[in-house]
């Protein structure tokens, strides 16, 4: 909104950038947020360590990649790339193969599978939108991925970690949706991976809480004004529209007005729950050939549930532990009355855990565009651990916000005449 020549102004109740998904240091700010005694001695200098509260990775050549790279925030930041993908099958991990080779080297399938999981990869690979000739007489708009995997004479096996480790969905409903969906997905799988070999997946150094610094940097390059540490106590409308932001006394007026669900809670509803287990280690994850970070993906079928459990795992190598230290983290969206008991199978690979810190959130979404308040409203983060999701918000957002597509393109263009009455507030 700042590059688009908007004026904002953005209020933030808490201390620092990031809202929910910020980043904690010290670490004594972590035991105290949930009310935890301690840390031992053994975990080192606190200001070593930066706690992501909702630990994501980005995909290679993901929405938030280009997002940053287009609006040059990667000017702020340092990425690592994440040293492995796993997947869990019959209680042990295993490498996700997403290259020739690596299919027909790993013991996920049989040799016949091999061979036929290859020719659906490849067809993946060499299929194109704009050119028929690719699609092999399958209408991808009609076609759902349950016929495509048939097609290509895929078991139940080869469908779970395709479905789940490389397109990355949490339930099986995309099986009886239209196979574009799933082509798109793994072809962004395998282009991320292409681009550094070993995953496809980047972590930012020092933390997730760089991004929300980064694009509070470039907005205020373009005149955007921050204040941090600043209650609101209302929001100001007149005839259902919003005109003003009360905060500490002091009336702040706009005309449009983005938040996330805890400032509005009369304007969202409660879709469900996500269950968080931040776990804190002194050794890496078990088979993962000691790589310093990694993720895990636990399909729901192997556990018996409806939805995938995901493991993330990051370290000291990204400067966000003491020496020697791993931060692991074990979510899925809750099933039942008893969540802790739902991510065990995930703690299972982490042990023996130094210190657990667990948190069940609700998963909110706004009960209505905004279009008439003008109020436009995020929605809670989920339980998988890339941004993707949250990508389709930010733009579903513009477009409700601008009337217009939000392009890539459009972040680049040089700010024109600031419209001092547009403000925004966050």
């Amino acid at each position: 909104m700042s590059v688009g020549g908007k004026k904002v102004l953005h209020i933030d109740r808490n201390p620092y950038y990031g809202g929910e998904s910020a980043s904690i240091s010290p670490i004594e700010e972590v035991y105290k947020k949930f009310e935890v005694p301690g840390p031992s001695k053994s975990m080192g200098r606190g200001k070593d360590w930066n706690v992501d509260l909702i630990p994501k990775f980005l995909l290679a050549t993901g929405q938030l990649v280009k997002m940053l790279v287009y609006t040059e925030v990667t000017r702020y930041l340092d990425f690592k790339v994440v040293e492995g993908s796993y997947v869990y099958k019959a209680g042990k991990v295993h490498k996700v193969p997403s290259t020739e080779t690596e299919a027909l080297a790993s013991d996920l399938m049989g040799m016949f599978d091999k061979r036929r999981f290859r020719k659906l990869l490849l067809y993946i690979l060499n299929f194109d939108e704009g050119d028929p000739r690719t699609h092999q007489d399958v209408d991808p708009h009609r076609t759902s991925m349950r016929e495509l995997f048939r097609r290509f004479d895929l078991g139940p096996d080869i469908m779970e970690f395709t479905g789940h480790a490389l397109a990355l969905y949490r339930s099986d409903d995309y099986l009886d949706q239209p196979c574009i969906q799933t082509i798109r997905r793994i072809k962004l799988y395998s282009e991320s991976l292409a681009r550094y070999n070993c995953s496809p997946y980047l972590y930012p150094l020092y933390g997730l809480g760089e991004l929300p610094q980064g694009f509070a940097r470039l907005s205020a390059v373009h005149g955007g004004t921050y204040i941090l540490n600043r209650g609101v106590e209302e929001i100001v409308l007149d005839k259902g529209k919003v005109v003003a932001v009360k905060s500490e006394g002091t009336l702040f007026q706009c005309k449009q007005l983005i938040c996330d669900p805890s400032y509005v809670p009369n304007r969202v509803k409660k879709v469900g729950q996500v269950i968080r287990v931040i776990c804190l280690l002194n050794h890496p994850i078990k088979n993962t050939h000691d790589a310093n970070s990694c993720q895990i993906i636990i399909p729901q079928a192997q556990v018996h549930r409806k939805s995938d459990i995901y493991v993330c795992m990051v370290s000291f190598a990204h400067n966000v532990a003491s020496s020697g230290m791993y931060i692991a983290m074990v979510s899925t969206t809750v099933e039942t009355s008893n969540p802790e008991k739902e991510v065990q199978p995930g703690l299972e690979l982490l042990e023996p855990i130094e210190q657990k810190f667990v948190s069940v959130s609700n998963m909110m979404v706004p009960i209505d565009d905004g279009r008439n308040s003008q109020i436009f409203v995020s929605r809670s983060y989920d339980a998988t651990t890339h941004f993707e999701t949250e990508c389709e918000d930010i733009k579903d957002m513009y477009r409700r916000m601008t009337g217009s597509e939000f392009t890539f393109g459009d972040l680049r263009r040089d700010c024109g005449d600031d419209d001092d009455d547009d403000e925004e507030e966050d």
